[in-house]
């Protein structure tokens, strides 16, 4: 019975950090250049970005601890910072570790925003566009739903919406590029 509960936990935390997860990911990626979203202040969608990405962090330490714990999924902690070692669905869960371990790098550099600098910070906080799609195939992979109705239309959501805002940013009147791509060539833009 409790091995059960493990297992459904495990599942379901790892399910709502990846709905959390996309939050955070498409909020970060449509609002980077400071525009508002749905008519909110930037320190709102900033405010939601946050709370998203610190509560799918403590799902994501929720969910390894209990997959640790859990005898039928067979992961150990190295397993869970060391990628491609677990003897249960090795690649998959290898996906996962490096996501974990990604993950560890935005935290850190997140911690460490104002000693780091704005562009020490930008880069290591872009380890989240390879954080988001290693999680989502990790779900597929790993996870037992997969094949199921609703968790495949829990991953369509995911996707269509983190492909949603990349289509947004890449737009050419997005805030951030309309005046570069507005200069005439060899015109430099002011900063």
């Amino acid at each position: 019975m409790i091995n059960e509960a493990l297992w459904a936990l495990g599942r379901g935390t790892g399910i709502t950090a990846l709905l959390l997860l996309t939050i955070t990911v498409a909020l970060g990626i449509a609002t980077r250049s400071g525009r508002t979203l749905f008519g909110l202040p930037r320190f709102a969608v900033q405010s939601v970005h946050q709370f998203a990405a610190l509560t799918s962090t403590l799902l994501v330490a929720l969910h390894v601890g209990t997959m640790i714990i859990d005898p039928y999924a067979q992961v150990n902690l190295i397993d869970a910072i060391l990628p491609f070692g677990s003897a249960y669905r090795g690649l998959w869960v290898g996906l996962g570790t490096l996501a974990l371990d990604l993950l560890i790098v935005v935290i850190v550099s997140s911690l460490l925003r104002n000693r780091l600098g704005p562009n020490t910070f930008r880069a290591l906080h872009w380890a989240t566009y390879a954080l988001w799609p290693l999680a989502f195939v990790h779900t597929l992979g790993s996870g037992t739903d997969v094949g199921q109705l609703w968790m495949i239309t829990v991953c369509a959501v995911c996707a269509l919406v983190v492909g949603a805002a990349v289509t947004v940013r890449l737009r050419t009147d997005f805030a951030e590029y309309q005046q570069t791509r507005m200069q005439p060539v060899g015109k430099a833009i002011p900063r």
